[in-house]
């Protein structure tokens, strides 16, 4: 089978909730059914285009399924593939057709876990192991790691999808069509909280910045400033040692929830009398968890 992009298409949705077959030979009445069965109209009708395309037939669409019967086409299609959940196995495609083939197995089996400041996850369950491991083969095509384990009790595999820059790139490259999981990806993306400061220039700037950020400890009439990001705090010492104010940075350390974070830490004196005292009261009004 001589793989296009549409076909690549065809064949995993096959693969995944589609199926291809025939009566028993047992049977006088003769049937070649292909279809593909799924909730969403949208992927549905992008089976019905993509088919109409490869085989210059239409397949209707009718109760949640797109079917056709032709007995060239399945012939065809089941001349080296098998499409059977146990069976299916992932054709040898160019890295453009593997995104297509990978992009609808995933609308078809796959999901979005969105748990904002706990997991975003892209899933996938299959019961076909050698299957599952050839996708994620697929994926590092993309430099897309996962990781792949059984569900215990059932004979269910499931791969993962974790880290921003990950899901990216399986945004950019592969993506959902499914309009409900595409909206989910974007979704968990966006959900994902930016911990990098914006360091100001100007040296007034710079201290109403420390006066945002940081707390005053009276006992050793200093000031700290504290970030789980350590770059965060690398940027500010550079920008303070600027205007020749000398800081220490320290860490890490943990934090009681076990949380991993750094201390910048400035002699009060160094800030030449900046701060005024309403200033220094509702510095030491925040907290040291001001992340």
């Amino acid at each position: 089978m001589k793989f296009n992009k549409n076909l690549a298409v065809i064949h995993a949705y096959l693969c995944g909730d589609g199926y291809v077959i025939k009566n028993p030979e047992t049977q006088k009445h003769k049937y070649y059914h292909i279809g593909l069965r799924n909730t969403n109209a949208v992927l549905l009708k992008d089976f019905q285009q993509k088919f109409k395309v490869v085989f210059n037939i239409e397949p209707h669409i009718v109760d949640g399924r797109s079917i056709i019967q032709n007995k060239e086409i399945y012939e065809f299609l089941t001349k080296e593939y098998s499409y059977y959940s146990y069976e299916w196995s992932f054709p040898k495609l160019s890295i453009e057709n593997t995104a297509a083939w990978l992009r609808a197995f995933f609308d078809c089996e796959g999901w979005v876990e969105n748990q904002p400041r706990k997991s975003r996850l892209i899933r996938l369950d299959c019961c076909n192991q050698s299957g599952i491991i050839s996708i994620q083969q697929g994926l590092l095509k993309f430099k897309i790691p996962s990781q792949i384990r059984k569900i215990p009790g059932r004979n269910i595999y499931r791969l993962t999808i974790s880290g921003l820059n990950n899901i990216k790139i399986f945004q950019s490259k592969i993506n959902f069509f499914h309009p409900d999981k595409a909206k989910r990806l974007t979704e968990a993306i966006n959900s994902y909280v930016s911990y990098l400061w914006n360091i100001p220039t100007s040296k007034e700037e710079l201290l109403a910045f420390l006066t945002q950020k940081g707390k005053i400890r009276q006992s050793r009439n200093e000031l700290r400033v504290l970030s789980i990001k350590e770059y965060n705090l690398k940027n500010l010492q550079k920008a303070l040692k600027g205007y020749s104010i000398a800081s220490k940075l320290l860490g890490p350390w943990k934090s009681s929830t076990c949380s991993q974070y750094y201390c910048l830490k400035i002699k009060e004196e160094d800030l030449h009398g900046r701060r005024t005292s309403s200033t220094t009261r509702r510095s030491s009004a925040r907290t040291e968890a001001n992340f």
